[in-house]
């Protein structure tokens, strides 16, 4: 058996398909640079073509926001920088057009790899699929077709690449496992959009496994039996019947309201980062958005986005949900999200240096601009406006100001303008938290940024291994800031949500409700099963649990606690 992250649940049974891509030995080599230069040109164009044929055979398969993955990629394969790059590399070095691709395309991979959020690893997923093909097409080496598959198989591999997992056809594809990958991958997305069971980064397992074999998948836990004995595969044959009787139980959820036993109702709201994302929200039942990012706005973008252009993709996510709450968080940039035409100074701790609201309250013109986009869109539905890394009342002022004085600009000029905004901010920083109550004398809102509030309190790095124990959402101390957050909000009559990670995870959502919480933002597809757990919580006991969770010493303690209460 073998340990995984469990990517798209499910179990299932099947033969091994090992899927082994063809190696392309890259080296530098002299080289006649319009030779080289029309290799390149014919290459991006070919790679072109084939996305554009994936991404027509995904209709249909694939939700728009899947979809929208491929609108990406072309947008990678076009974009005029990276081709620049390239070109200019083949001229200026002379050296042949697959080992300009690499290079350049490298150091764009290694910077978007660098970055602690997992949403913005993928574009590192993105260019390096996109870049492979085209070098593919430079040295003529052949890809292999997934679509091909015609017998019921599990799909073993290093990795799959979006362009891969489009071409699975879920009646012989039943499941997939790799040695690499999260589950904000890309084709973890796609696994979960066309539930097919998936498992990634399981170290060992193309080494450990030959064509033929037979795999259990428990996309479940995390684990890959290969060739189990009859037994087991009795066992998992029961598990994933009862699985599959469990998912549609679910979907019974979709339209019901988020109600204890008791009759507190929660609001269970979803994360998104483009407008595409709406699909997939409206789809698993969000009561509206609790935090979309702003920033892949800018991600996507070789400038910075016009004001035309914020304005539109506002205006398309709050009307497709129909005036239910759509929060949107104001640019987040710095630390390790960098943008190619806003050279930042380098600093020895990013992340806690010119970034977010602090970047926005500096370059004032761009923090302008954004807020007269959200301004002009917030006639079209229920439109909440958030500040990020917020650690001051100054700082919140000031931001709220240029918010005031930009929307009376607006109706000067005769453009219409809502008058139910609500303008709030992240709590993610301690200081913020400590001072809640002060904040929520100005402020119309909190949500809980946990993934950076737990990194910030336990003065750990989330993402680096030695200290990832460090990482404990369930701290008495993390959930005292949480406590203290929601206790200021609720006594100035405000709501408080919370859009981290924490949020949609099972077990924290008995001590959320009972700490009072408002509003839980997730992922879309953690919506269904959050709903059925708070549907069958009573607030009152909830309650009691929330405040013997405090008085814990111990993560560990507090998980006991949630265990031995929550059957």
């Amino acid at each position: 058996m073998l340990k995984g992250i469990a990517a798209s649940s499910g179990v299932t049974i099947a033969k091994v398909y090992k899927y082994e891509t063809p190696a392309i030995n890259v080296e530098r080599k002299d080289a006649e640079s319009t030779t080289e230069l029309e290799k390149f040109n014919q290459a991006v164009e070919q790679s072109i073509k084939d996305i554009e044929i994936i991404k027509n055979k995904a209709q249909g398969r694939l939700s728009d926001e899947e979809l929208a993955i491929f609108d990406a990629h072309l947008m990678v394969a076009q974009d005029p920088a990276l081709a620049d790059e390239v070109k200019n590399m083949i001229t200026s070095d002379n050296c042949n057009a697959e080992y300009a691709v690499d290079t350049v395309a490298g150091n764009y991979i290694a910077m978007f790899e660098s970055m602690d959020d997992e949403y913005m690893k993928e574009r590192a997923a993105d260019i390096k699929d996109v870049t492979t093909r085209i070098k593919y097409h430079i040295v003529g080496v052949e890809m292999a077709d997934l679509s091909l598959i015609n017998e019921e198989c599990i799909i073993v591999a290093h990795d799959l690449t979006p362009s891969d997992t489009a071409q699975l056809d879920k009646k012989f594809a039943k499941g997939f496992v790799t040695e690499i990958g999260g589950r904000t991958s890309h084709s973890a997305i796609m696994a979960r959009s066309l539930e097919i069971p998936a498992i990634v980064g399981c170290k060992g397992v193309l080494e450990a496994v030959k064509a033929g074999d037979t795999l259990v998948l428990d996309a479940l836990d995390g684990e890959v039996f290969i060739n189990p004995d009859k037994d087991t595969i009795a066992k998992y044959e029961e598990i994933e019947k009862n699985y599959a009787e469990e998912v549609l139980a679910l979907k019974a959820f979709k339209d019901q309201p988020s109600v204890s036993v008791d009759g507190h109702h929660i609001e269970l709201a979803a994360n998104i980062g483009t407008p595409d994302d709406v699909d997939s929200v409206i789809a698993n039942g969000a009561e509206g958005i609790g935090l979309y990012r702003t920033e892949f706005l800018y991600m996507n973008s070789q400038t910075l986005p016009t004001e035309e252009d914020q304005f539109v993709a506002y205006k398309k996510v709050l009307e497709s949900m129909n005036n239910k709450r759509v929060v949107v968080r104001t640019l987040d940039i710095g630390g390790d999200k960098k943008l190619p035409y806003l050279p930042i100074d380098p600093e020895m701790n990013p992340f806690l240096g010119y970034r977010a609201i602090r970047l926005c309250l500096d370059r004032t013109d761009i923090f302008r601009t954004q807020l007269r986009a959200l301004l002009r869109a917030s006639v079209y539905g229920q439109l909440c406006i958030m500040f990020p890394m917020i650690a001051t009342l100054d700082e919140f002022n000031s931001a709220k100001a240029i918010f005031e004085e930009e929307k009376a600009k607006l109706i000067k000029e005769g453009v219409a303008v809502a008058d139910n905004i609500q303008v709030g901010l992240m709590i993610e920083i301690p200081a913020a938290a400590v001072l809640a109550d002060q904040f929520a004398k100005v402020a119309d809102f909190f949500s809980i940024g946990t993934n950076d509030l737990i990194q910030y309190s336990m003065a750990a790095d989330r993402m680096s291994e030695k200290v990832s124990y460090l990482y404990q959402p369930f701290n008495p101390s993390i959930l005292r800031l949480i406590k203290m957050t929601i206790d200021g909000a609720h006594k100035e009559g405000k709501w408080a949500g919370m859009c981290g990670e924490m949020a949609g995870e099972p077990d924290a959502i008995s001590v959320l409700m009972g700490l009072g919480l408002d509003e839980f933002s997730m992922s879309a597809t953690s919506i269904l099963k959050a709903r059925k757990i708070a549907n069958s919580l009573s607030y009152k006991e909830m309650q009691e649990l929330a405040e013997k969770a405090i008085q814990c010493t111990t993560s560990q303690e507090v998980l006991d606690l949630i265990h031995n209460t929550v059957k």
